[in-house]
C-alpha cells in the first residue's frame, strides 16, 4: 500500500508543477515584483526609459506573477471583473501594437529562467518561425521537437510563446499562402502537445477575440477555450 502511494505521489510530481515560492506572503510577492521591474528596466534602458507599472498593466502583472508560480491566487485577480481565469490554461495577450505585449512576455521569460521555474518558455516571433520554415521545410523545432535526437518517441517539446500573430497581412507578401498554413500547423500541433503533455504554448496578438474567430473560423475557435485571454489596453508605449 505504501509503495502504491509513493508511486502515485511520484507520478503527480511529473504532471503538476509547484513553485518553491510562497507568493501569498506579501513580502515575498513584493521581492519578485521588484525583480521583474528591474528586468524590465534593463530592457527599457536601451531607449533611456523606465519600465512602467500603471493602470493598464498592473493587474495583468499581478496575475502573471501568480500564474507562472502556480499560485491559485491568480484566479482571484480578475474575479471582480467577471473573468474566470485558470492557471492550467495557456495565455493569449491581445492589444494594440505598442501596448507592451511582447516585452512583457520577454521579461517573464527571463524571470522564469533566472528563478529556475519549470514554467519557463521560449519566445518566438511569427517571422522567426517562418524563416525557420523556409530554411527547413518544417517547424518541428517549435512543435514536437523530434529532431533533437532525444531518443523519445514523443519528441522533446518545450513551453513556447508565439508573438505577433495578426501581422499576416504585412508578412503575406514575403511568405505567401505558406504563412497561414504554417500558423495553423503550429496551433494544431501545440494544442495536441498541450492536451497530451500539458506543455504550454502562449501567444501575443494585435487581433481582437472577434478577429481571431474570423481569422480561424470553426477550425480552431473551440481550442481557444484553453486560453486565458488578457487584454493590454492604453496607448502605445513606443516613443
Amino acid at each position: 500500500m505504501d509503495q502504491s502511494l509513493n508511486l502515485q505521489k511520484r507520478h503527480l510530481r511529473t504532471i503538476k508543477s509547484v513553485s518553491e515560492f510562497d507568493l501569498s506572503d506579501q513580502a515575498e510577492y513584493e521581492r519578485h515584483a521588484q525583480f521583474i521591474g528591474m528586468l524590465g528596466n534593463n530592457y527599457m534602458s536601451r531607449e533611456f526609459r523606465e519600465f512602467e507599472f500603471d493602470e493598464h498593466n498592473k493587474k495583468i502583472f499581478r496575475f502573471l506573477l501568480y500564474y507562472f508560480n502556480n499560485s491559485k491566487l491568480a484566479e482571484d485577480v480578475f474575479k471582480e471583473d467577471g473573468e474566470d481565469y485558470k492557471i492550467h490554461k495557456n495565455l493569449l495577450l491581445i492589444g494594440e501594437p505598442g501596448t507592451g505585449k511582447t516585452i512583457d512576455m520577454q521579461v517573464f521569460s527571463d524571470y522564469l529562467k533566472l528563478t529556475g521555474n519549470s514554467n519557463h518558455f521560449h519566445n518566438l516571433s511569427v517571422t522567426q518561425m517562418m524563416n525557420y520554415y523556409k530554411m527547413n521545410g518544417h517547424i518541428d523545432r517549435y512543435t514536437y521537437n523530434e529532431s533533437t535526437g532525444s531518443g523519445s518517441i514523443e519528441g522533446n517539446p518545450f513551453n513556447v510563446c508565439l508573438n505577433d500573430i495578426g501581422l499576416e497581412v504585412e508578412n503575406q507578401k514575403h511568405y505567401g499562402t505558406d504563412l497561414e498554413l504554417v500558423i495553423d500547423e503550429f496551433l494544431y500541433a501545440r494544442y495536441e502537445i498541450y492536451q497530451q503533455h500539458h506543455i504550454k504554448y502562449h501567444m501575443t496578438s494585435n487581433l481582437t477575440v472577434d478577429e481571431f474567430k474570423e481569422r480561424f473560423g470553426n477550425r480552431l475557435v473551440d481550442r481557444f477555450k484553453s486560453f486565458n485571454v488578457l487584454t493590454l489596453s492604453g496607448e502605445s508605449r513606443r516613443k
